[in-house]
């Protein structure tokens, strides 16, 4: 049997921690950050945490991480 190929697509957005959890990096950080509070965009700047069928989706796409 063919080994799986990684959704590189996936790769390059996601990673699972060691315990297993997804991270992702949050998005409406890219422009019109004027209009934007200095507290939600410094909240923005931490990754955040897939939970549930999302995480599970992505860990599929992504078999050896």
């Amino acid at each position: 049997m063919p080994k799986m190929k990684t959704h590189k697509g996936a790769a390059k957005r996601f990673k699972v921690t060691g315990g297993g959890k997804v991270k992702v990096k949050r998005s409406g950080l890219r422009h019109i950050l004027t209009s934007k509070t200095t507290k939600r965009k410094r909240a923005l700047r931490h990754p955040g945490i897939l939970e549930g069928k999302d995480a599970d989706n992505i860990k599929k796409l992504m078999p050896y991480s």
